[in-house]
C-alpha cells in the first residue's frame, strides 16, 4: 500500500515551531510521507532564514516558493498573500499530496488554505478555534470554514469549531504541537548552549546569562497599523528605566513590522544601551531556554501565552494583539501605557517563576496528530453541520 503524503507549509519561524513536531512524527510514520513547502519570511535573510534551522534540523524542503512583498505595510501584506495563492497551486500540482496542513492564522496561512481547497485536496488546520486581535482572528475562522480537518489547542478552541458549523467528528482536540518540543526541551534540562553570542549572533553588546534577564518580543498589529511605532518607543522606554540585560526579537513580517524595526534602530543609535541584545531569529528549542531562564517575557508574542504557561515564565502581554486567547496564571495583561508596562514588569520580577499550567497541551500533539492523519476519511465536499 502506497503511503499517504501529507504536504506541510512553513512559512515564517512561527509556523516552523508550531509544526515541528507534526512534521517529526509524519516523517517517522509507516503510513505517511512528509511533503514540505518552505516559503515566505522563512527564506528571508532579514527573517532570519529560517530554512537553514530547518535543514539542520533533518528536514530537507521538498520545495520552496517566495511570495514576500517589502514593505511591510497593508497594501505588501495584501499583496504578498495573493503572491503565494500564484505560487502555492503550482506546488500542489506538481508534488500531489492528498492532504495539506496549514498553520494558525497569517497570511500565509489563508493563501495555503485558498490554493488548497480549489485544487480539490483535503485540507488539515491547525490552531483553529481560538480567539485573539489583529487581523489574525478574521484569517483563523476564515480558515476554518475552509479546512475539512480541525486539530484544536484546548477544548475551548473546540467548542468554537463546532459553533462555527464544522462536523464535530473531524474536530480533534490534541493539544499545541508547539508543546511538544516545549516538553522535550524541559525534560533534558540542558544548559544554553555554550559561545553563545558567538554561535548566534545578534546585534548589541553580550551579557551574562546566568543573572536575572528580560525577554522581549513586540509583533505588529495590523488593525492599528499606524501606532506600531510609537507601541515599541513606550515598550523601549520602560526598559531603559529598568536598565536590566534584555533579549529582543526583532518582529516578524506582519504590516507594521517596518515601523517596529525602526523604533528599535532609532533607539540602539541614540541610546546605545549597554543592556540590550537583537536577534533575528534563533532556534526554537534555544529561544524555550532562554524563556525558561529568563525572569520575565514582556510583548504581544503568543509563545509568552502558549509556550510560556507549561514553562511557566512570568510574562506580561501588551496589548491587543492577543485579546481573548485562553491563558495561564502567567500572564499579567497592561495596555501600552508606558508607566503600566513598567509597574507589570516590576511586579512579575517580584512574583518569580510560576507552576505549569498546561492549558495548550501534555506533549503529545504530533503523535496525535500523524495517527489521525493516517487513518481519517474525509469527503472533499463541506457542509455546514447545523
Amino acid at each position: 500500500m502506497s503511503k499517504r503524503k501529507i504536504g506541510v507549509v512553513v512559512g515564517s519561524r512561527a509556523n516552523y515551531a508550531s509544526i515541528k513536531s507534526v512534521m517529526r512524527e509524519i516523517k517517522n510514520h509507516p503510513d505517511l510521507e512528509l511533503q514540505l513547502f518552505v516559503g515566505a519570511s522563512a527564506l528571508l535573510e532579514r527573517f532570519g532564514e529560517v530554512v537553514n534551522i530547518i535543514r539542520k534540523d533533518g528536514f530537507e524542503p521538498t520545495a520552496t516558493f517566495h511570495m514576500i512583498i517589502e514593505g511591510e505595510n497593508p497594501i505588501t501584506m495584501a499583496k504578498s498573500a495573493g503572491l503565494g495563492l500564484l505560487e502555492i497551486p503550482t506546488l500542489l500540482a506538481n508534488y500531489k499530496p492528498e492532504v495539506v496542513i496549514t498553520v494558525g492564522d497569517r497570511f500565509e496561512t489563508i493563501s495555503t488554505a485558498i490554493a488548497t481547497v480549489y485544487m480539490n485536496v483535503v485540507l488539515a488546520h491547525t490552531m483553529g478555534g481560538e480567539v485573539t486581535g489583529t487581523i489574525d482572528e478574521s484569517v483563523r475562522h476564515a480558515v476554518t470554514k475552509l479546512a475539512h480537518i480541525h486539530f484544536a489547542s484546548n477544548e475551548d478552541a473546540a467548542k468554537r469549531i463546532i459553533r462555527m458549523g464544522e462536523d464535530p467528528d473531524h474536530v480533534h482536540v490534541v493539544g499545541c504541537p508547539r508543546i511538544d518540543i516545549v516538553k522535550e526541551v524541559l525534560d533534558k534540562k540542558e544548559p544554553l548552549p555554550d559561545h553563545f553570542y558567538d554561535r548566534f549572533k545578534g546585534v548589541g553588546p553580550d551579557f551574562s546569562l546566568e543573572q536575572p534577564f528580560l525577554i522581549s518580543m513586540f509583533h505588529p498589529v495590523t488593525t492599528e497599523y499606524q501606532h506600531n511605532r510609537r507601541y515599541m518607543e513606550d515598550i523601549l522606554w520602560a526598559l531603559e528605566q529598568l536598565h536590566m540585560p534584555t533579549i529582543l526579537m526583532w518582529p516578524n513580517a506582519d504590516a507594521g513590522s517596518e515601523l517596529i524595526s525602526k523604533a528599535i534602530r532609532t533607539f540602539r543609535e541614540k541610546k546605545r544601551p549597554d543592556y540590550l541584545h537583537a536577534f533575528k531569529n534563533l532556534p526554537f528549542e534555544v529561544f524555550i531556554k532562554l524563556m525558561d531562564h529568563c525572569s520575565c517575557m514582556l510583548g504581544n508574542s503568543s509563545s509568552a501565552i502558549r509556550d510560556g504557561a507549561f514553562i511557566g515564565v512570568p510574562a506580561v502581554n501588551i496589548g491587543t494583539r492577543q485579546q481573548g486567547r485562553v491563558r495561564g496564571k502567567n500572564i499579567i495583561d497592561v495596555s501600552y501605557d508606558r508607566n503600566e508596562i513598567l509597574k507589570a514588569i516590576e511586579k512579575q520580577l517580584s512574583n518569580g517563576k510560576y507552576s505549569m499550567d498546561p492549558v495548550y497541551g501534555d506533549g503529545n500533539a504530533g503523535k496525535k496528530i500523524s495517527d489521525i492523519l493516517s487513518a481519517c476519511d474525509v469527503k472533499l465536499q463541506k457542509q455546514i453541520f447545523y
